[in-house]
């Protein structure tokens, strides 16, 4: 292989790879664009969590020692499928977005 065809096969090779770069951190851009706006969504669900879990965590406390370890496999049956909606929800926002 002669130097200059060499030469034009890396040089065409750079090429390719700058617009594959270019592409790829564009596509990039825009997932973690998407990303954001779902984590601002996300903040209000999470105070709400919150706030549920403080108010269980002191109604467990107050029951007698027998009905504590059911209480607490309830709570955290309830957070699961809290946690479990939530995830649909973001899963729905995801996929109306594509």
């Amino acid at each position: 292989m002669q130097l200059k065809h060499l030469i034009i096969f890396a040089l065409v090779g750079l090429v390719l790879l700058l617009g594959f770069n270019v592409v790829n951190s564009n596509r990039h851009e825009n997932n973690r664009a998407m990303a954001m706006n779902n984590h601002v969504s996300l903040e209000g669900n999470t105070a709400v969590i919150n706030k549920d879990r403080a108010s269980n965590s002191t109604g467990i406390t107050n029951k007698p020692l027998g009905e504590q370890p059911k209480a607490i496999i309830d709570q955290s049956l309830t957070q699961i499928d809290d946690a479990k909606q939530a995830d649909e929800k973001q899963w729905a926002k995801i996929d109306t977005a594509q």
